[in-house]
């Protein structure tokens, strides 16, 4: 494996050498070889996935790459999906050193940002440690702006800033489910499942799952996700841990108390006898395994997801399934700020070179050689090539698949597998057009002037949620009790708060 490895990295660095030689700068001349006596900087990129075998060793044909470009050194911290957010909290609270940092609206992107714990990158008098370092993405993220439908930085703003940048890839969403094709095909119910159009239709295929393969979890929820996450009619209108919504597929821009709402009340039912019906995981309120992992580990028929096309054949990549899985939407293809929220690399107010730090997040949006590094490790090692953009399976890609390519950078860069759809990144280009707009789009709510409030409904919210939607508990006695103790955090003085600022926004855009 040694021998493999320096021959592998030896042809690498090479190959990337020559192809430097022969091409034009991916980025900006700002990004460009810095001076030789500079000692290069050590950045520490932070993001959500399942750490791997051979970490170290991309990371080390990672710096091989990218030193030159930047005089900068990559420390890559992988943190598990289970355990993100109490991890994460904890780094922020302590201001722990780090420097591109994965965020996004369901794991407290504004929050964050309205709190400090992001640097602005389109400010022109941003200063970091009493040195002013100016507007972060004008002067050294050219090809981020390059790449990127303006849409996706207009819409991730906080109070007029950008906070992080947007991955480039899926701008709308489609609630549904990814789910065993191989089992299905056995038990002869493919139809069936591929006909379910909303989570009504849940319980009649699960049902014939739990009857014909007793030894098989039908569907399995966890951490907050579960059928509700598919039921992405809701507008959130910033980060999901603060109530107040309208319909991302109307007009209407009243903000409202989803947990008051028919539609919760609907989704808990159905929730309420799926769990009743033996059709969810008994542990689906505490389990610290995340959807992801139960699917990869064979027992698990269907899990919730966002959908996008190949999806599942992304998931099937990740876990080792090829061929395994297949997915089925149950809502309308919409987009709302939360798409444009749905992943970004933020620079942490911590990071002791915010420049540095900013020219590596731009190397992800114009780099092929480095994003598909990062995603997929080493050629000849952890995949071979089929032609410039297809790439096969080696025994060696377990040790290095993090599975997650739609965290990081610019997708449309991605190399795709030989199971995927060659055509997978123009068929998304397809799927984000026509898309359903919520009247909202843009709309970043600013929690601050209610961050007492906002603290109190966390809690709890922490208390209830996962019990009640996943269907843990009686919704008919405990849904009142939930709903009386947001009432005494606060929450109607939120909902206010956001439609003043709601409001404002549109009274603006007009």
């Amino acid at each position: 494996m040694k021998k493999l490895w320096k021959m592998a990295v030896g042809t690498l660095v090479l190959s990337l050498a020559l192809a430097g030689c022969s091409s034009k700068p991916a980025s900006n001349s700002n990004s460009g070889n810095a001076a030789a006596s500079e000692e290069p900087y050590n950045l520490t990129l932070v993001y959500r996935a399942t750490p791997q075998k051979d970490t170290k060793m991309v990371q080390d044909a990672i710096n091989k790459y990218v030193q030159p470009k930047i005089n900068a050194k990559v420390t890559i911290q992988q943190i598990e999906m289970g355990q993100w957010t109490d991890k994460t909290n904890l780094m922020i609270a302590s201001n722990e050193r780090m420097d591109v940092f994965y965020t996004a609206y369901f794991s407290g992107y504004a929050t964050n940002a309205a709190k400090g714990a992001f640097l602005p990158l389109n400010d022109d008098n941003l200063t970091v440690n009493g040195k002013k370092v100016g507007n972060l993405l004008q002067q050294y993220g050219q090809g981020i702006t390059k790449a990127l439908d303006p849409l996706f930085l207009e819409g991730s703003k906080v109070n007029g800033k950008n906070y992080g940048v947007p991955v480039n890839g899926q701008l709308g969403i489609q609630g549904g489910y990814v789910f065993r094709k191989d089992l299905a095909q056995q038990m002869g119910i493919l139809d069936q499942v591929k006909n379910i159009k909303s989570n009504a239709d849940l319980e009649a295929v699960l049902k014939v799952v739990k009857q014909k393969m007793p030894q098989i979890t039908p569907l399995h929820v966890a951490g907050g996700i579960g059928i509700l996450r598919s039921y992405s009619d809701w507008d959130l209108l910033g980060d999901r841990s603060i109530p107040g919504v309208i319909l991302r597929t109307g007009k209407d821009t009243k903000v409202y108390n989803m947990f008051e709402s028919p539609e919760y009340l609907q989704q808990l039912k159905i929730a309420r006898q799926l769990m009743t019906e033996g059709l969810e995981n008994k542990d689906a309120a505490t389990t610290t395994v995340d959807v992801n992992t139960a699917m990869k580990s064979g027992n698990v028929f269907m899990i919730p997801a966002m959908l996008k096309p190949g999806k599942a054949d992304e998931l099937a990549l990740a876990f080792n399934m090829e061929g395994k899985l297949d997915q089925v939407a149950v809502a309308q293809k919409t987009v709302s700020t939360q798409e444009t929220t749905g992943g970004l690399q933020a620079i942490s107010s911590s990071s002791k070179d915010p420049v540095k730090a900013m020219q590596f997040i731009n190397l992800l949006y114009t780099d092929k050689a480095l994003i598909n590094m990062l995603n997929y490790g080493i050629e000849g090692v952890h995949y071979t090539k089929v032609s410039d953009n297809i790439i096969k399976t080696t025994d060696q890609t377990p040790n290095y698949n993090p599975g997650v390519p739609y965290e990081l950078g610019d997708q449309f860069l991605n190399y795709v597998w030989t199971s995927e759809d060659p055509n997978k990144w123009e068929t998304l280009k397809q799927f984000n057009q026509g898309v359903t707009q919520s009247p909202a789009l843009g709309f970043n709510f600013d929690a601050t002037p209610v961050s007492t409030e906002v603290a109190a409904i966390a809690n709890v919210g922490k208390q209830y949620q996962a019990a009640l939607e996943s269907g843990s508990v009686d919704y008919e006695k405990v849904l009142p009790e939930f709903q009386d103790k947001l009432k005494a955090a606060g929450v109607d003085k939120v909902i206010a708060e956001k439609q003043k600022q709601l409001d404002a926004f549109l009274a603006a855009r007009k």
